[in-house]
């Protein structure tokens, strides 16, 4: 939001410079970014008149000029310009000059004579262009004949304003507004503001309830229609000061009639559009929301088409404009336009962002709806607009306002005491003083007894709900520099993390300590995610809350598995040409006890996890491998070793969005505690993803169940172990982790550890059977063994093994 400073002085006189009100606005919470200053650089440019011209001796394209600048004598300045003559008008910069273009004006000479300045054109003056004719834009710029000479050419240009740029929190729509930042300033400065006065003469004998029927069919979405009929309508620019005050505000002028809706919109803060009369099918305009695949062709000659979630105002045919954010192509006003609709309305802010953020339109419009608009300000922006029509005699106005306003907004009251506010202030006022800021903001404020009260907030502070934000209102205003410092009150209480949040730092320090990094992400998903990752259409997983007012329509979703959120940020890491990953996620979902939500969900922490890529980091003493199942399921293993899970078993398992036969579940008896594999090929097709992936997901309450709490102690053994290898051939169908359940059971009272150092298929092992080898540990803690006892063990496995998978032995 910017403004001009002559803007604001329209209605409010002040003498602080602009950088003084800048400060007070920015220490009152309205923060001033930047102070911009169009005269900047022409301090020493004046006007001049070519008073003789003549050809350069000693050049084909210079001339000499004898300047009247308002002083004695002339001075001389050599040019190279082609448009100018005796008896013009132009500005000249003077020795000493600093221009905006960062050009310094010095004396000099241009081949051999002096030349004590500089004629100016449009450019270097940092004009804009766009508003001037085109024998204007190159050249130097002429003024006209009448012009005095030897004034600041500031002041003939239109350049000596002041433009505030104004930084503000999305809570302070109300400020968008000239009219809001006067009241501000008024507050700040103690001076008397001057508002605009309103009035409209209906001077056409046509009534505008006859002409045009509005209603509201989407009435969450919309708060108020109104409307007014301006017949008589002569399309034209509008006046110079308008023009000004609007490119002060960053607007470019069109027309009088867009001129004069933006023009209202940035001094009242409503946001309007203007109709062709005679393009509204059926003349009866309906705020409703857009069918699905129905066309938007909007003011930028864009076609879009509806999701079926837009607000669209529509005549009796289609859509004629996509509400709040720009209006249709169709009924846009024209040269030929005789009779114009002025709309004014309060469209629900949510809604509004959405439907500007899918179809990528922002405008100053849409701006001020998604941060909420003062419902009671459309008949009066509608009678503003319609007079400044007036007065510049392009139109007549038809008698009344068409209105629609179903479900008038009730003014919104809070109590509060002095004593509450002081509390939160750390301060000592007066309930009076604080009455005093209240009520000069705007708020009605009712004495209900001794420092007790009750204020009504203003229509225009929709921000305002709660006894904190009246507490808000009166620190800024009275200065919080004004506040002292004081000591904190109450019990001081002393806090400590959870063995839940204990248990999940371990988690990180581990996965962080095996090269993993944390990843931050986003709390929602979306249909089209749990798509991807083909999760069942009866998987309680789809049954996600949806959220009412989405941050953004890709995510409506509160998600119910960290898979869809830790993929997401792989293929943003994959587009940016990061094919080397190591991602984990500690974070909730959420799995609601019913649709639609009537209570609290459930909250479930859970931990995932990715890696693709490189084995290794690229160097020239490193190999190319590239990470596998086996990587991602020793880093499993690694991380249950440190949180003292063991006695799991590892078999074979399926998920919907893994390698139906690379897929390893993680087990206690018969509860799963981490799922491990390769991503499914159809899902990595589905997000566009032409590497490995490998994933695991745990449950991290599971995981704390597990976790040993007590541990026994022993000392290290005296005696040596004994090490037999066992090689078996068995069917490729069994799992690692069943032989191991057998070997643990039979090897006996000495067997104390089993590893399998070797997997092998091929020559020599029939198709269907691998070789899988196994270094068996017998050890006592009361003496040496003997062989015998080893081999008792070792047989007993072997046995064992050949009962339960037929396993043969390999010589």
């Amino acid at each position: 939001m910017q403004v001009s400073i002559k803007w604001l002085n329209d209605y409010i006189k002040f003498n602080e410079t602009a950088e003084e009100l800048a400060d007070k606005y920015t220490m009152s919470g309205v923060p001033v970014e930047n102070v911009i200053r169009a005269d900047e650089g022409l301090d020493k440019v004046v006007t001049g008149r070519i008073e003789k011209l003549e050809a350069h001796p000693d050049s084909d394209h210079l001339q000499i000029c004898q300047m009247n600048v308002g002083e004695k004598d002339l001075i001389q300045i050599i040019t190279g310009a082609q448009n100018v003559k005796e008896g013009q008008i132009v500005p000249v910069a003077m020795i000493g000059a600093h221009l905006p273009n960062g050009l310094h004006i010095k004396k000099g000479k241009l081949r051999g004579l002096p030349s004590n300045g500089m004629l100016c054109s449009a450019d270097e003056l940092h004009m804009d262009l766009d508003k001037l004719p085109e024998e204007q834009k190159n050249g130097i710029y002429i003024l006209p004949a009448d012009t005095p000479v030897g004034v600041p050419a500031k002041d003939v240009l239109g350049l000596d304003d002041v433009v505030l740029e104004f930084e503000l929190t999305a809570n302070r729509g109300d400020c968008f507004s000239v009219m809001g930042l006067v009241r501000e300033a008024a507050v700040l400065t103690g001076n008397e503001p001057h508002y605009p006065e309103i009035k409209v003469n209906e001077d056409d004998a046509a009534s505008a309830a006859d002409m045009v029927k509005i209603d509201i069919e989407a009435h969450d979405l919309c708060d108020r229609f109104s409307a007014r009929v301006l017949k008589n309508v002569k399309i034209g620019p509008s006046p110079e000061w308008m023009q000004q005050r609007l490119e002060g505000a960053g607007i470019r002028a069109i027309n009088n009639v867009v001129d004069v809706t933006n023009f209202v919109m940035i001094e009242l803060g409503q946001p309007m559009h203007a109709y062709d009369y005679d393009e509204i099918k059926g003349h009866h305009l309906t705020a409703r929301v857009a069918k699905a695949g129905e066309n938007l062709h909007t003011l930028d000659d864009s076609s879009r088409v509806a999701k079926g979630t837009e607000l669209v105002i529509a005549d009796d045919e289609k859509p004629a404009g996509l509400a709040g954010v720009m209006g249709g192509l169709e009924t846009e006003v024209t040269e030929k336009t005789t009779t114009v609709v002025l709309e004014a309305a309060s469209f629900y802010g949510p809604n509004i962002r959405r439907t500007s953020r899918s179809c990528g339109l922002h405008s100053e419009a849409s701006g001020r709806f998604e941060r909420g608009v003062d419902v009671t300000n459309t008949p009066r922006a509608l009678d503003r607009a319609a007079q400044l029509l007036q007065e510049m005699g392009a139109c007549t106005v038809t008698k009344g306002i068409v209105d629609v306003y179903p479900q008038p907004k009730e003014p919104v009251k809070i109590d509060f005491t002095a004593e509450q506010i002081n509390k939160r202030l750390g301060t000592k006022l007066a309930g009076a003083k604080m009455v005093e800021i209240l009520e000069s903001l705007g708020f009605v404020v009712e004495e209900k007894g001794a420092e007790v009260y009750t204020a009504t907030v203003p229509s225009w502070r929709n921000d305002c709900t709660y006894m904190e934000d009246l507490s808000e209102e009166v620190s800024r205003i009275y200065g919080f520099d004004n506040i002292l410092s004081t000591s904190p009150r109450g019990t001081i209480m002393q806090g400590r993390q959870s063995d839940r949040q204990n248990f999940i730092d371990k988690i990180k320090h581990v996965l962080a300590s095996l090269g993993m990094t944390e990843e931050l992400s986003f709390s929602f998903t979306s249909t089209e995610m749990f798509d991807k990752m083909q999760v069942p259409t009866d998987s309680p997983l789809r049954q996600a809350i949806p959220i009412m007012n989405p941050l953004t329509d890709d995510a409506p979703l509160v998600r119910t598995s960290l898979l869809t959120s830790i993929m997401e940020n792989a293929v943003r890491n994959f587009a940016r040409k990061n094919t080397d990953i190591r991602l984990f996620d500690v974070a909730p979902v959420f799995f609601p006890k019913a649709l639609p939500v009537t209570e609290l969900p459930d909250e479930v922490i859970k931990l995932t996890g990715l890696i693709t890529g490189r084995r290794h980091p690229f160097g020239w003493n490193q190999g190319n491998e590239m990470v596998d199942f086996y990587d991602m399921k020793g880093i499993v293993e690694e991380l249950f070793r440190a949180l003292s899970i063991s006695g799991y078993t590892v078999e074979a398992g399926e998920h919907f969005a893994l390698h139906p036969g690379k897929t390893a579940l993680f087990k206690k008896g018969r509860e799963v505690i981490a799922t491990v594999g390769e991503l499914h090929p159809a899902v990595a097709a589905n997000f566009g993803i032409k590497q490995k992936v490998y994933l695991f997901e745990m449950d991290v309450e599971t995981l704390m169940k597990y976790t040993a709490k007590n541990f026994h102690y022993e000392s290290l053994p005296k005696y040596p172990a004994i090490a037999r290898d066992l090689a078996i051939v068995v069917d490729e169908t069994v799992a690692e982790g069943e032989i191991k359940a057998v070997i643990e059971k039979n090897g006996g009272k000495f067997f104390c550890g089993v590893t399998l150092f070797d997997v092998y298929t091929g020559e020599h092992v029939a198709a269907g059977k691998k070789s899988l080898a196994f270094n068996l540990k017998f050890q006592s803690k009361d003496k040496t063994l003997t062989d015998e006892e080893a081999d008792a063990g070792f047989n007993s496995i072997l046995k064992a093994v050949e009962d339960k998978f037929q396993a043969e032995l390999r010589a």
